[in-house]
């Protein structure tokens, strides 16, 4: 999957203030009177810096990009064991969003209404793994997520139309869904 992100002004002027840390940190470490201390002090700016660089951006992307979504539905189309989700997804931000991304977590709630046995919560290991080359046959997952890139290049007040689909597995009873929508 390929992340497109776009930076604004905002993570410039972070990275900025971020680089001018980072240059007071080297500067203090060459000042220093204990030459042993130098090189702690080089690495302990550098990875500071950069946990600080990657923080900001992620915080910055959040609020600054603000997809939203609407009209979202889904549709199961039981012929060929899939479902369809569609729905409009909107730039709701000022800054232009390179990547909206959705995910959907389906939960089956089939033990909520006693329809689960005992073989969907135990999955069998060691021994019979080892028989049956840990094909995870008699293995049954209870949740499903999947992530689509629904639109990129976004601008400001932009809406955009979207259609994904994917597998649904015969033994979902009833379904808890959860989407959620993030934009880079």
């Amino acid at each position: 999957m390929q992340m497109t992100t776009l930076f604004n002004y905002w993570h410039y002027i972070i990275l900025a203030i971020i680089l001018f840390i980072f240059i007071g940190g080297v500067v203090s470490a060459f000042k220093q009177t204990n030459k042993k201390l130098v090189f702690p002090m080089l690495i302990s700016v550098s990875l500071i810096t950069a946990l600080m660089a990657g923080f900001s951006i992620v915080v910055v992307d959040k609020y600054t990009k603000i997809p939203k979504i609407y009209k979202l539905e889904n549709k199961r189309l039981l012929s060929i064991e899939k479902i369809v989700y569609t729905g409009i997804v909107k730039n709701e931000g000022n800054h232009e969003i390179g990547t909206v991304t959705i995910e959907i977590k389906l939960v089956n709630k089939g033990h909520a209404t006693g329809n689960v046995k005992g073989g969907n919560f135990y999955k069998p290991s060691g021994f019979l793994d080892f028989f049956s080359g840990g094909a995870d046959i008699l293995y049954k997952p209870q949740t499903i997520v999947k992530e689509f890139v629904v639109a990129t290049n976004l601008k400001p007040g932009e809406a955009k139309a979207f259609r994904v689909y994917f597998g649904w597995p015969p033994y979902f009873r009833s379904v808890a869904e959860f989407v959620k929508i993030m934009g880079h």
